[in-house]
């Protein structure tokens, strides 16, 4: 894809933290690193918001990786977790990120959308037709939609450079070793504050 990036062009960074964090889990056993993953989605242009979104818990576990995610820049929106009579959880803030990314497009020339879910497609178009925004996506390109990488303008697969975004990464991911040989975390990658 051929798209456009320059120093003074304005991004607007819009983050799906659950599906950033299920989807490093779940392939790599590992954690996201989202200071990485923010610096290298900006690509050295103009940083207007950077916003991540997520769920609190009761037991407010979640407290620590939120400070880490502001030490990196990243405004947090949260929401309490929803337990239905049996026992269903409830965790999604699509339609929040979508409006956020809707109101926040006049004053961007790009948006960036750092999650996989297909459910995002419409959005996408939308910004491209009525925002006028070039709309980027980032994600481990083996957990996200084919049709939301159609969609996009430009898409970061984070799959390519897995030691970069993720901490705690060993070299082995769901369905076998990489390589040959397992790989340590560095020190680096342990006291990074972007995390899970």
């Amino acid at each position: 894809m051929s798209i456009i990036k320059h120093p003074e062009q304005r991004v607007g960074v819009f983050i799906d933290t659950q599906n950033v964090y299920h989807s490093a889990k779940n392939i790599y056993h590992a954690r996201a690193n989202f200071g990485n993953i923010l610096k290298d989605s900006v690509a050295g242009r103009r940083l207007i918001r950077a916003r991540a979104y997520s769920v609190t818990t009761e037991s407010g576990e979640e407290k620590g990786f939120f400070e880490a995610l502001a030490k990196v820049g990243i405004e947090m929106r949260t929401k309490d977790l929803q337990i239905f009579y049996g026992g269903a959880k409830k965790a999604d803030w699509d339609v929040g990120l979508a409006v956020d990314a809707i109101t926040a497009a006049p004053k961007l020339d790009t948006v960036i959308l750092v999650t996989g879910d297909g459910d995002f497609v419409p959005l996408v178009e939308y910004l491209q037709t009525h925002g006028g925004c070039q709309v980027e996506v980032v994600s481990f390109g083996r957990s996200t939609s084919g049709k939301l990488k159609e969609a996009t303008d430009d898409f970061l697969d984070l799959d390519a450079d897995p030691r970069r975004y993720l901490l705690g990464f060993r070299g082995v991911r769901r369905g076998g070793p990489r390589s040959g040989r397992t790989e340590e975390t560095s020190d680096e990658e342990r006291e990074s504050p972007g995390v899970e």
